[in-house]
């Protein structure tokens, strides 16, 4: 049993586009979705610094197509269920099939600017807590007036709020919490602050068709598997302003007998956790084309 996973916001770092648009017909497609959308996504995935890529607006299309490319070229697999945090939901839309690649990509698009727009009206951002007890880290995240917006399992949760809020939490961590580590988001996704994304996003929603997912689709909502596309699309759309509940994903995936999960580019984050919440399942995570030959092994002897 083969899940493939994509990567949210954070993960993107410079020129890590730079060799899957070495691959046949990657810098067409590429080139495609950025006549779509209007924004240079192989000037941002190979050539654009830290900064650049750290905008929201760039940030989240260029993941969404990175997850698309790197999983093509994976050739065709059906993986036993798709999932995605955060932005890489809609990732995982495009691999379920619930969205055509241009509509996931236009609706990234979207989403970005909208998100963008809602974190300039208030300077916020989000901080990952390591270790410590998931009950009492929430309880004293909700005492400083932050609000748990990645539960992500594995002993990690990330705190979302006013960065007066994230400076108090550096002072006053919670009893267990080894670190707090701020990430290079620009904004508190995930919560209140994000609502007015919400609404722009319902209008983007009308103008698409989404089809009912061909495989299993795990949502972060509440880790459940969702039977059609209107409800992913809706899904998808509150998500903005809601929690994600990663831990939950990752219990369902037990739940399917997962063995395998493979994590599109640029990979890392999530195999990590799954390999500290999911001992026993085979994790790869795809950062270069090199990677493809064992990411096939795998697919061989699990999907």
């Amino acid at each position: 049993m083969l899940v493939l996973v994509a990567p949210g916001q954070g993960a993107q770092t410079p020129g890590f586009l730079t060799p899957w648009l070495e691959l046949p017909g990657a810098a067409d497609r590429l080139g495609a979705w950025s006549d779509a959308i209007g924004l240079d996504l192989a000037h941002y995935g190979t050539q654009a610094d830290a900064d650049a890529i750290r905008d929201t607006a760039v940030a989240q299309p260029l993941l969404v197509a990175a997850g698309i490319l790197s999983a093509a070229a994976l050739g065709d697999i059906v993986p036993g269920a798709v999932a995605g945090h955060s932005v890489g939901e809609i990732t995982a839309a495009a691999y379920a099939g619930v969205l055509d690649d241009t509509a996931a990509l236009t609706l990234v698009r979207k989403r970005g600017l909208a998100m963008a727009e809602a974190a300039a009206i208030t300077e916020t951002g989000m901080s990952a807590l390591l270790g410590g007890d998931p009950e009492v880290s929430v309880a004293h995240l909700e005492k400083l007036g932050l609000t748990p917006a990645n539960m992500n399992g594995a002993g990690q949760i990330v705190a979302a709020g006013t960065m007066e809020q994230l400076a108090a939490l550096n002072e006053d961590k919670p009893e267990g919490v080894r670190k707090v580590v701020p990430l290079k988001v620009a904004g508190a996704f995930h919560t209140h602050h994000m609502g007015p994304a919400v609404d722009t996003l319902a209008e983007a929603a009308k103008e698409l068709v989404p089809g009912d997912p061909k495989v299993t689709y795990v949502s972060n909502k509440d880790g459940h598997a969702v039977a059609t596309g209107a409800e992913v699309l809706e899904r998808l759309v509150g998500q903005v302003a809601n929690p994600v509940r990663w831990d939950l994903c990752m219990e369902t995936f037990k739940e399917l007998g997962v063995t395998a999960l493979i994590e599109a580019c640029p990979g890392g984050t999530l195999t990590g956790l799954a390999k500290r919440a999911l001992p026993g399942v085979k994790t790869l995570a795809l950062k270069t084309p090199d990677d493809l030959d064992a990411a096939r092994e795998l697919i061989a002897e699990h999907a």
